[in-house]
């Protein structure tokens, strides 16, 4: 079996807390052929300092300032060495010790991204999303990957594009619609939990979905044009569906009322699989 290089890229800015608990997470895992790269932003709370105290760890790092979190993330890609990268951004930790083992067992080079399922890690919960076998536009309208959980062939980024760093939260899922629903590049599910994801995130926060949804719609007028006379109207109640769920998470008993409801119907549905 053919051993196909990966390259772990981490990126962090002020987050030295978030930085120890990935960096024990990369360095713990049994399997050891990888390459670890880290990309600073020029951090003021110590974790320049921690790279420096544990520079033997990685096989690369940087604590210069950058443009954004897609600009650091084009600068690993461009270091990198590794045949499929990996984004494990500061506080995103692997699910186990053993994850890099299977995934190196799964990886054969066929298919030019591998992606498996995340343990959505909220201050005061755990959720796990599992993300469909078979990917669609309609699933890149609404959700998308986690790219800390997606192992990415190099080559992609050099013959299409890196990420857009005009862009502040959307780059990767611009990135994996445009080349899995417009390029057709092959991909596969990886069927267990990769990466146990820091949903304190830029994305996350439900005040920067108004930001998000712009750089949506731009994607969509650039590499998607034969959808963009229904895109006002599903963006419309989408975002009409978003408002209608965080006004009911308001009011805690509803919640759980919406939620006991949603879980009773799925009793009676055969071979449901919940996806993100």
């Amino acid at each position: 079996m053919t051993n196909y290089k990966i390259s772990i890229i981490t990126v962090n800015y002020n987050d030295k807390t978030g930085l120890e608990k990935t960096i024990k997470s990369v360095t713990n895992q049994s399997f050891k052929d990888f390459e670890f790269i880290v990309i600073d932003g020029n951090s003021t709370d110590g974790s320049k300092e921690l790279l420096k105290e544990n520079a033997a760890l990685f096989t690369y790092w940087s604590g210069e300032p950058d443009k954004g979190i897609y600009h650091a993330m084009n600068k690993g890609i461009r270091i990198a060495t590794g045949n499929y990268l990996l984004f494990l951004n500061s506080g995103d930790c692997l699910y186990n010790d053993e994850v890099l083992e299977k995934v190196n067992q799964e990886i054969d080079g066929k298919y030019a991204i591998y992606y498996g399922d995340i343990i959505y890690d909220e201050i005061t919960r755990q959720t796990k999303r599992t993300f469909p076998e078979h990917l669609t536009f309609g699933f890149f309208y609404e959700q998308n990957l986690s790219h800390q959980a997606s192992f990415i062939k190099k080559s992609l980024f050099e013959q299409f594009f890196y990420y857009n760093e005009d862009y502040k939260i959307v780059s990767d899922w611009e990135f994996f619609a445009y080349t899995i629903c417009k390029e057709n590049v092959p991909y596969k599910h990886l069927n267990f939990v990769v990466t146990n994801y820091d949903a304190t995130g830029i994305s996350s926060n439900t005040d920067n979905h108004k930001m998000m949804y712009k750089e949506r719609e731009a994607t969509l007028e650039k590499y998607f044009p034969v959808f963009i006379e229904d895109a006002p109207l599903l963006l419309e109640l989408q975002q009409k569906k978003m408002k209608q769920f965080l006004f009911i998470k308001q009011y805690p008993i509803a919640y759980k009322v919406l939620k006991a409801c949603i879980n009773t119907i799925l009793l009676f549905l055969p071979k449901f699989k919940r996806t993100i």
